[in-house]
Formats: structure tokens, C-alpha cells, sequence
């Protein structure tokens, strides 16, 4: 996502002069930061770290039904 941005910006500043591509480029930069934050978006590593986090929980959750299922047919 940040690579399109970063394209995106490049694009724009290649319309302008230097400074005004500059100041452009930040403002246009700073509204999409602005939009994916407000639009809820993650990082690909934020969503591959809570990726992460979601297998780990299932895992020891199907360890947890498995024990409980054990000591429920050993009642």
C-alpha cells in the first residue's frame, strides 16, 4: 500500500515544478495516510502479525477441547 502511495505521489510531482511537487506531494501524501486511517486499513505486517496471533489462538484452543474432552470421558 505504501508502494502506490509512494507512486502515486511521484506521478503528481512529475506534473508540477519543484516546489510546488514538493508541497503537493506532502499534502496528497498526508490525505491518503489520513484516508487509510480512517478507512481502518493495516499494514500488511500488522496483518500478518495478527495473522499470526489468530493460528496461535485457535491452536491452543483446540488443545483446550481436546484436555476437556479427555477428562469429561474419564469422568
Amino acid at each position: 500500500m505504501q508502494d502506490e502511495l509512494n507512486k502515486l505521489t511521484q506521478q503528481l510531482s512529475k506534473l508540477f515544478d519543484n516546489q510546488i511537487a514538493s508541497d503537493t506531494e506532502q499534502h496528497v501524501h498526508q490525505l491518503v495516510q489520513s484516508y487509510i486511517q480512517k478507512m481502518g486499513f493495516v499494514s500488511r505486517e500488522e496483518f500478518d502479525a495478527q495473522s499470526a496471533v489468530l493460528q496461535r489462538s485457535r491452536e491452543k484452543l483446540k488443545q483446550l477441547e481436546q484436555r476437556l474432552d479427555t477428562i469429561e470421558r474419564n469422568r
